[in-house]
């Protein structure tokens, strides 16, 4: 047989995605893989059975359906406060993942550079090294996971063609503040880098905090790469999907990667989501008073256990503190990975081991989410007790 391609011995397969398999293995509560266990918005699903009946069933255009991305171009010009061209400023992806992909494809080329915040979802990694770009890791320092200004500006110094913004950030849950974004964005101008934002979770942030976007500050529409899709948001992670929103002769450079790609999302879907893209704005107000309900149950539950943990900020993630476990007799030789799969035949209790968002050697970390029924955070709790006995 030919050898295979350097480009997959350089990446690993999914470490979340592969917790979610050893969870299936052994029947335990999936609190690895990001994904609600209660339903979309019924408008949605309503909308949805009404489109099994009447269709539309064949490819919708392949950049997106119109009407879609009309409804995307009003959503996402309200939160910027400027009018957004659907036919020229807005692509329909597979996921937010093939938005990001497509964006990455876009601009870089082989040999280039591309900054990425450590920790980091694991996917832009791959999606650099895909893309024939190599990473340049800059550090949030936990416990509030924030950047040193001079390390980001020598980072910057190497001239990369893009840095990546999670924001809010997987995994920590980071909300990157309006200063810090507008030196992100100073820094991108003054070394002429795109901003590729991941703005999945926007609709998820806790008072405090605010969300800014990134393309809504003053002058950077044209550097900043919106990526961002539906399944956070409305609930609907299988129905896979996404958008880019930036400038023209971006989207028009990712609309042929796209088109090579993937083709085009799924049609029923997004004749079905266009109704959630309309809802107002209590539909965001109640979402984020479920999550900010459910991160409290969640966290208090884990301090009344001592269990130690960051306080995230946005998104429905937490990174649990295992160091006092690994320093217990019955965890030695245990590193994250290995405690992780422990949780998940003893304690029945799925997480993701932390250092595979950290370039970092960061490895007392196991991410957990809270996207769950208030039932199942409950009984999450009650089999998180074991670890202590």
């Amino acid at each position: 047989m030919p050898l295979l391609s350097q480009r997959v011995g350089t990446f690993t397969d999914s470490v979340i995605r592969r917790m979610t398999r050893i969870c299936n293995e052994y029947g335990a509560l999936n609190l690895s893989q990001g994904f609600p266990d209660f339903p979309p918005p019924k408008a949605m699903t309503d909308a949805l059975a009404r489109v099994a009946h009447d269709g539309p069933h064949q490819y919708a255009i392949t950049f997106g359906a119109p009407n879609f991305r009309r409804a995307l171009a009003e959503k996402h010009g309200r939160s910027i406060n400027r009018d957004i061209d659907p036919e020229t400023e807005v692509l329909v992806t597979c996921g937010g993942t093939e938005a990001m992909m497509s964006a990455m494809m876009c601009v870089c080329n082989p040999g280039d550079e591309v900054i990425v915040f450590s920790p980091f979802y694991e996917n832009y990694s791959a999606d650099a090294i895909l893309s024939g770009a190599s990473p340049i890791y800059v550090p949030l320092t936990p416990p509030d996971f924030k950047f040193d200004p001079v390390e980001l500006e020598n980072a910057f110094r190497r001239h990369p063609k893009a840095i990546i913004v999670c924001n809010p950030s997987n995994p920590c849950g980071k909300v990157f503040t309006r200063e810090e974004l507008s030196f992100i964005c100073g820094l991108a101008e003054k070394y002429d880098a795109f901003v590729i934002t991941d703005e999945v979770y926007q609709h998820i942030v806790f008072d405090p905090h605010v969300h800014t976007v990134a393309a809504g500050l003053p002058g950077m529409y044209d550097r900043v790469i919106t990526c961002s899709s539906l399944s956070k948001t409305y609930s609907i992670t299988g129905w896979r999907l996404g958008y880019l929103i930036g400038p023209a002769e971006v989207i028009e450079g990712a609309k042929k990667v796209h088109d090579f790609l993937t083709v085009g999302a799924p049609a029923p879907l997004q004749e079905a989501a266009v109704v959630g893209l309309q809802f107002g704005p209590e539909y965001y107000e109640e979402l984020k008073a479920l999550y900010t309900k459910k991160r409290a149950l969640f966290l208090k539950g884990l301090d009344d256990l001592g269990i130690a943990h960051n306080e995230p900020e946005g998104t429905y993630f937490v990174m649990m503190d295992i160091r006092k476990y690994l320093a217990q007799e019955r965890f030695r030789g245990f590193d994250d990975y290995s405690f992780s799969e422990w949780m998940i035949r003893n304690i029945g209790v799925a997480p993701v081991p932390g250092s595979s968002f950290f370039r970092e050697n960061v490895s007392h970390y196991v991410r957990l989410h809270f996207a769950r029924s208030e039932e199942t955070l409950n009984y999450a709790l009650e089999r998180l007790a074991l670890l202590n006995q």
